[in-house]
Parts: C-alpha cells; structure tokens; sequence
C-alpha cells in the first residue's frame, strides 16, 4: 500500500512537470521572438541602403525637351509652333524659317549640335517624315540629406528626404524663374512645363517621404501595388 502512494505520488509530480515545462518552451518562444522583432528593429533600413536607393530612384527622373529638326508638320503629339523651339532658337541652338500655318523648317546649328552632344544621355534618331528627333536631358535630381528613417515594422520604413534639381547649361534655359522664359504668355509657360521640361530648376531643396518595404531581395521602394 505504501508503494502504491509512492508511486502515485511520483506520477501526480511528472504530470504537473508537463504542462509547467511546456509553459516554460512557451515563455521562451515568445521571448525569442519579440528580442529578434526588436533586434531587426533596432538594426532597421541603413542610411547608406536608404541613400542608394533613393539616388537610384532620382536618377530615373531625368527631366528632358524633345523636339525635331527638318520639315516639322504639327501633328497629335507635338505643334510646330510650340513654344521649346523659340526657347532654343532665342539660345542660337537652332534656326525657324516659317512655312505654313502648321509648319516650320527648324535647322540645328553648328552650336546647337555642340551643345546638345555634349550632355551626358542625349538622343538623336530619324523619323519615317525624314525629320530628326532629338531628346536632350536637361536636368537631374540630386539626393541632399536624408531627414529621417522610421519603421512602423521590421519590413517596412517611411523614408524622408531632401533633393534638387541640378540643370545643365541648356536646362537653365527652361528655368521658369530666369530671365530666359520672361515675356512668354501664360499658355506658352504651362505647355513648357506640361510637355517639355520646363521647371524651377533654381529652387530650394524639396521634401519627400518615400515608403521601403523589406523582402527576400532586401530593402526596395515600393511601388504602391
């Protein structure tokens, strides 16, 4: 009877241990897990990561003019009185000799080709009318500062930071607030700004935030889809 009491009593001891060790595996767990969700949180989204990203992104946004030489016909896409080309012509980059209503033959000059091969990215191709086409960078966006870096969790930061445009010498031609674009109409400033590169390309730095998501590539910025 003895033994019976002492074996029952071991049995009642090993199954209280049971469930007591499982809440300690438990405990544990859960321990391990929020000091990793922490861990991830505090190492966060680099600066240097946030930095090339975002100096990546920027450069994809190369503000450009487009325009064609030859017998330019207005059409859907673009008129041959357009606005860009007296910016141009005014610079001695190219010569308009009126020919219609709706046409112009529009020469690029011996400076204008030396101006307009000389910036980095520049694109000159013919058409099927004969013409030319020519797309000429006028500005790049530059990263200044990064302002700060917050994650709402470990796979997803809010980003915000600083830039600004950096024109090249024919960009500050289409600079809204030079002298070079004083005494255009209203309509001729919003074409300019709508379809051919035009901007406050002196301004102060902009702000913006940009949301990074973390996946199994590493940080990217999302593309709200």
């Amino acid at each position: 009877m003895e033994m019976f009491e002492q074996e029952l009593q071991m049995e009642k001891k090993s199954s209280s241990v049971g469930p007591l060790l499982l809440v300690v595996c438990l405990v544990g767990l859960i321990v391990g897990v929020i000091g990793y969700y922490a861990m991830e949180l505090r190492k966060g989204l680099p600066t240097e990561t946030a930095t090339s990203l975002i100096e990546t992104d920027l450069r994809s946004k190369t503000a450009t003019v487009h325009f064609r030489s030859g017998k330019v016909v207005s059409g859907f896409d673009e008129q041959a009185k357009d606005p860009h080309y007296k910016v141009l012509e005014k610079a001695g980059f190219l010569k308009l000799k009126n020919l219609a209503w709706n046409s112009n033959d529009v020469t690029v000059t011996e400076d204008g080709e030396k101006a307009f091969t000389a910036v980095p990215g520049f694109k000159k191709w013919k058409n099927a009318d004969n013409t030319m086409s020519w797309d000429i960078p006028l500005a790049t966006r530059k990263l200044i500062k990064i302002d700060s870096i917050t994650l709402p969790n470990m796979n997803t930061a809010k980003v915000e930071y600083e830039w600004q445009w950096v024109p090249n010498n024919i960009g500050s031609l289409f600079d809204l607030d030079g002298n070079n674009l004083k005494g255009y109409s209203t309509w001729d400033h919003q074409k300019l700004i709508d379809k051919y590169g035009a901007n406050f390309y002196h301004a102060a730095p902009k702000k913006e935030v940009v949301t990074m998501i973390k996946n199994d590539s590493g940080w990217q910025i999302s593309t709200g889809f």
